[in-house]
């Protein structure tokens, strides 16, 4: 039978891999996820309805920014990650659509379409299971990148979507997101795409910018050259960063401690059932939410000289969990 996108009774696109679907979860928490996020991140019925309130009086009172203020869906994306503490959700929303300003050619008009080619070539994946916590697994397969088919700032733009798809996740904004980043395959002219200037713009988005539970990336396979584009990175990494990142090497066993074989595939040591789908599916699914980027893409800050300013100078300590 071949694999192939299909529709769920509520209209939602999903594949059939396997005995797993791979779909997006925007359904609400079921009783027991409510109560992990109770735990976990503080969501009683009182703190939501204070932190919905006082962050749409913060957003009221920020000049030329644009966002859907009375859809508390939206807010509450941001709300989750930051344990609903409305001034942390406001500094990071600031700091997610303030980087727009900083670096409209890395996100700015961002859609799946414009970057399906880095999804057709399976450099980036989701898996249909999750950790038992909960956790969207997301897999990067270095092996499958051409740097001259697919620029790094392209890679980086994947990224930014398939966390923005994590975001609009209710289980993922409770659960957060596991990555494996597969560096096998890892060679110089995957290196000389690493600038310190563009490392320290992806990793200012990912420490300041991402409203997502991080749990952790998982780098596995890497060769002796791994050393010489981590030492790239590793002056931007902030200790919260550095808490969440595991090098497990050729030890499967090491990455099974952290994520149970019931979630992985064969190929990373795990015993579930995932076949292998052509990445060019998973473009044509997420093209289906292609309008609803077109709508986000519209939210953020009116551009003009003393905003990109602003955003320039500007340094905020920002509140997100990270574990």
């Amino acid at each position: 039978m071949s694999i192939k996108i299909e529709k769920s009774l509520d209209n939602v696109p999903y594949i059939q891999l396997g005995s797993h679907q791979l779909r997006l979860d925007l359904e609400d928490l079921t009783p027991e996820e409510k109560q992990r996020a109770e735990q976990e991140l503080r969501e009683t019925p009182e703190n939501v309805k204070y932190a919905l309130e006082k962050l749409k009086e913060l957003l009221g009172d920020e000049p030329d920014f644009y966002v859907p203020i009375d859809d508390d869906k939206f807010l509450t994306k941001f709300l989750r990650p930051c344990r609903f503490i409305p001034e942390s959700a406001f500094r990071i929303m600031r700091k997610y659509y303030g980087f727009k300003i900083k670096y409209p050619k890395f996100s700015c008009n961002i859609t799946p379409a414009g970057i399906r080619h880095v999804f057709d070539k399976e450099i980036f994946k989701m898996l249909p299971t999750r950790t038992s916590n909960g956790c969207r697994i997301m897999i990067v397969s270095l092996e499958k990148w051409d740097p001259k088919q697919v620029k790094l700032e392209d890679l980086f733009k994947a990224v930014m979507v398939a966390m923005e798809i994590a975001m609009l996740e209710p289980k993922t904004q409770c659960g957060g997101v596991e990555i494996i980043l597969d560096t096998k395959g890892l060679a110089l002219i995957h290196i000389y795409q690493i600038t310190p200037t563009l490392a320290k713009i992806i990793l200012e988005w990912i420490q300041e910018c991402c409203a997502v539970r991080l749990k952790g990336i998982h780098v596995i396979n890497q060769p002796l050259i791994f050393n010489m584009g981590y030492k790239i990175f590793k002056p931007f990494l902030g200790e919260r960063l550095k808490k969440a990142l595991f090098f497990h090497g050729h030890n499967a066993e090491n990455l099974l401690k952290r994520i149970s074989p019931e979630s992985l595939p064969p190929k990373y040591g795990g015993t579930a059932d995932i076949p292998e789908y052509p990445g060019s599916l998973f473009s044509d699914m997420l093209f289906y939410y292609e309008k609803n980027f077109e709508e986000y893409n519209t939210y953020g800050y009116k551009e003009d000289t003393k905003t990109v300013q602003k955003f320039n100078d500007t340094k905020e300590e920002i509140s997100v969990t990270c574990h």
